[in-house]
Formats: C-alpha cells, sequence, structure tokens
C-alpha cells in the first residue's frame, strides 16, 4: 500500500513529463546536435564542428535580419511597456461606457496574428484603404510604398505588432494597478502632487515588477517576430529580402527537401543567445533602480 501512494504522483505526472520532453526538452537538444552537423531533412548529414557558427559571421543576409529584429526591439520595448500602462490607468475608472473601450482595446488580442496581418496588408496596399484615401484628399499623388519599401514595410509591421499588443498588456498592468494602496495616491494628492507626479511618484513604482515582466516579455517577442513581417511581405521579407527577421531566415534554411538543417539549427542557438541578452540587462536595470 505505501508503495502504491509513493509511486501514484508520479504516474499521474507521467504524461506531462513525456509530452515535455519529447515536444521540449528532445527538440531544444536535438537543436544543439545539429548545430554541429551539416543535416538535410533527408539526411543524418556529418559533424563539421564550428563550420556553421564560423558561416554566421559572414550571412549579410543575417546581419539584416539581425538589424530588422534589434530595430523591432527598441521601437516596441518603450511602446509597449508605457502605452498599456496608460490604457489601463484609463480603462480602470469607473466611467460609463468603458467596458466596451476594454473590449475594443482586447478584441485584436484573441484575434488570429496572420488574419491580423492580412487585414492590415489589405489597408496598407498601394490600393489600399490608406492610400486611396490619401490620393482621395489629394495629400499624395502616388501610394505609399508601405509593403514594398524596406523601412516603411518594417515599421508597417512594428505598427502592427503594437496594436495587437495594446490589451494583452493592458490587461497584465490591470491586474497590478489592482494592488497599489489608494491611500498613497490620496496622501499624495494632499501634498498637491498633480496627475502627472501621482502617475511618476506611485503608480510606476507600484507597478515596477510587473513593467519588468512586460518589458521581457516584449523584448522576447520582438526578436522572435515572424508572422507580421511573413504575412505582409507574402514571404518574400520584402525587397531583396531585407526585411526578413531571425526567425524568416531559420524558416527560410530550414524547410524544404534541401533544407539546411544544420545552419538553421545554429541561427536558432544565436537567437537564443541574443534573446537571454536583453532580459539580463532588464534584470540589472531593475536591480540598480531597486
Amino acid at each position: 500500500m505505501t508503495h502504491r501512494r509513493w509511486f501514484t504522483p508520479w504516474l499521474l505526472v507521467a504524461p506531462a513529463v513525456l509530452w515535455l520532453f519529447v515536444f521540449n526538452v528532445w527538440p531544444s537538444i536535438n537543436t544543439v546536435v545539429l548545430a554541429f552537423t551539416n543535416a538535410k531533412p533527408l539526411g543524418g548529414g556529418r559533424f563539421t564542428g564550428l563550420e556553421n557558427f564560423a558561416r554566421v559571421l559572414d550571412d549579410d543576409q543575417l546581419a539584416d535580419a539581425l538589424l530588422n529584429s534589434v530595430v523591432f526591439m527598441l521601437v516596441c520595448l518603450p511602446l509597449l511597456t508605457m502605452l498599456p500602462l496608460l490604457l489601463a490607468i484609463l480603462v480602470e475608472k469607473k466611467l460609463p461606457g468603458i467596458m466596451f473601450f476594454r473590449t475594443a482595446f482586447y478584441t485584436p488580442v484573441v484575434a488570429s496574428a496572420v488574419v491580423v496581418a492580412l487585414i492590415w496588408g489589405w489597408v496598407l496596399d498601394d490600393r489600399g484603404l490608406i492610400n486611396g484615401f490619401a490620393q482621395w484628399l489629394g495629400l499624395v499623388t502616388e501610394p505609399v510604398p508601405f509593403l514594398t519599401d524596406r523601412w516603411l514595410l518594417l515599421f508597417s509591421a512594428i505598427s502592427l505588432t503594437i496594436w495587437k499588443g495594446l490589451g494583452y498588456y493592458m490587461i497584465i498592468y490591470l491586474s497590478a494597478l489592482g494592488n497599489v494602496r489608494r491611500e498613497l495616491h490620496e496622501a499624495a494628492a494632499v501634498d498637491g502632487a498633480g496627475p502627472v507626479r501621482r502617475f511618476w511618484s506611485v503608480t510606476v513604482p507600484g507597478v515596477r515588477n510587473t513593467m519588468l515582466l512586460v518589458s521581457v516579455l516584449v523584448s522576447v517577442s520582438a526578436l522572435r517576430v515572424f508572422s507580421e513581417l511573413y504575412v505582409l511581405s507574402n514571404g518574400t521579407g520584402g525587397p531583396g529580402g531585407r526585411d526578413m527577421s531571425v526567425v524568416m531566415l531559420i524558416q527560410l534554411y530550414s524547410r524544404g527537401f534541401t533544407g539546411h538543417l544544420g545552419y538553421a539549427s545554429a541561427l536558432s542557438i544565436v537567437l537564443l543567445v541574443i534573446t537571454i541578452g536583453p532580459m539580463l540587462l532588464l534584470l540589472r536595470l531593475n536591480r540598480k533602480a531597486a
């Protein structure tokens, strides 16, 4: 009987552990192994040492992809850290019709990223809503190349990411704002602090840990961006493929029967190392601020 009681918990968690190993642990280990080979989808390949990582240093396409991912992160990080907080403060107030605005802000979050990107592409197309309206008003004579210019395409994808992420991070901040004591706001108001002063002196310190969490989530998501750029560029990566993200580049090298799985795995490890960097930096800055 005692033996059964000891064995039962392990039996219950076995399916979850098996699932975790098969779909998370083993693929991660296999990726590290493949990074040191010239494996193909239909062949095991052979050990090549650091050849794939040496190739990373000379890959101009990877340099463009890294630049795109870093720009993506640098723009999204401050905007998706502060704007959702301001929205959360707004929708937290008990005003008439506020539930409508809460629903409106959160609707893009539950929509499919691919569907939203397709709609965004139709709006930004040369004959889309924005260009058609701008030409009708006489603001432009030629369509603005939102989807065919390298930097305009990149910032169009960034705007889509920000629009879709506002509601998600707003909900996270709403839960954090509930833990900020009202007495602190009342005391600050009695001392003569205005709304802006109370925001920086009471609200921001009260949600500092949540801001760190949001910053890490935004940084990781921005560096791993895929759907927005892929759909808006119709899978081409923009003019000359210069708008690819690192994830798009990994997908490019790994697909098809002649894909370079070894090099794609090396790129995956590079992306992991790059992703860990902002997380450690944000944690260090938070410790100094504390």
